[in-house]
């Protein structure tokens, strides 16, 4: 699964620029699912099976974007200026660096970065070098994405890299589909776009299928290093079962069927409250009349940097948990 986990966290794939990572993946599920198609915005929707009796449509969803940047302005000096494609956190970009589709690697810099080292400046601030030399530029123009750019390292059971957020949950959903022998359900997994700037797809895609049950599968952050958020969410302590985060709060029974699935199967587990930040379900619960949702949740350290930290066992148990999820009947998993 590392060898998958690596392909997936090295792809090129920002919010709204999908297309080579989808691809990716479809790659990965030909073969594993009933039928394959993309929709309207990009979303990739694999179905799996047909609901027996008793049996539940259900929607699991893990994002397939990324946070980037996109050129906005280029200044007299060919320096690039840019506007943030989702939630880029300015603290984390100087001397980072981007790549471009076209495979362009760029440099951030930041105006006065010597004399003000210690200001955190507006994004306005930063700009991306791309020079070749002292006459020439790369081919970048005005309304070309990046993404910030790293390999993939591992120290131990922990695995580094920039974009886990989300494709370590892609990963998750592609491992669930090989391992999904028989389920009583009609799974659709969704590799869904737009994540990171509002749930786009998941909200589309929630409303085509008309699902009876929805599951997000993604990352959430943690509270076991210094001086961070108060959360009782912790690096290779099992996956996390959300309770509640900004825009979505489980219903009781839904949480409940999920720590008893994880509690039966032996599945390490740890219940998360997140109160910065929120998944797919935020779009997928408001779908037509209502959709009642859970989330599995990878715990990761340093979100939204290229140096996101995931540990590998925490991943197994996710696929444990999502597997038993779905090869099971659902009994009670209703808020009402």
């Amino acid at each position: 699964m590392k060898d998958l986990i690596r392909k997936l966290v090295e792809a090129w794939g920002p919010s709204g620029f999908e297309h080579q990572v989808r691809e990716l993946i479809r790659n990965e599920v030909e073969g594993l699912a009933d039928e394959i198609r993309v929709d309207a915005l990009g979303n990739l929707i694999c179905r799996v099976g047909k609901a027996k009796k008793n049996g539940l449509k259900i929607m699991v969803a893990a994002h397939m974007d990324e946070i980037g940047l996109m050129v906005s302005h280029i200044d007299r000096d060919g320096f690039l200026r840019f506007t943030n494609i989702g939630g880029l956190l300015q603290n984390t970009l100087f001397g980072n660096r981007v790549k471009f589709e076209n495979g362009v690697i760029g440099t951030i810099g930041v105006e006065h970065g010597l004399t003000n080292r210690q200001r955190n400046p507006s994004m306005t601030g930063f700009f991306v070098d791309v020079s070749e030399s002292v006459e020439s530029n790369a081919d970048i123009k005005v309304g070309d994405a990046a993404i910030l750019w790293r390999t993939m390292d591992e120290r131990g059971s922990r695995l580094i890299a920039k974009s886990i957020d989300n494709r370590i949950s892609c990963a998750v959903s592609i491992e669930t589909m090989k391992r999904l022998k028989k389920s009583p359900h009609e799974v659709y997994f969704v590799f869904t776009v737009q994540e990171e700037v509002g749930s786009r797809g998941a909200q589309v895609a929630a409303y085509g299928i008309e699902p009876d049950l929805g599951l997000a599968v993604d990352v959430t952050s943690t509270g076991d290093v210094p001086k961070t958020v108060n959360m009782d969410v912790e690096l290779g302590k099992g996956v996390a079962i959300k309770v509640m985060d900004v825009k979505h709060i489980v219903p009781p029974e839904i949480k409940k069927w999920m720590v008893d699935t994880a509690e039966k199967h032996k599945i390490p587990y740890q219940l998360e409250v997140l109160t910065l930040g929120t998944t797919d379900s935020e779009t997928m619960q408001l779908a037509r009349a209502g959709v009642p949702c859970g989330t599995v949740s990878i715990p990761t350290r340093y979100v939204h940097s290229v140096s996101e930290t995931v540990d590998y066992n925490d991943v197994l148990a996710s696929v444990d948990l999502l597997t038993a999820l779905l090869s099971n009947p659902v009994k009670n998993a209703h808020p009402v």
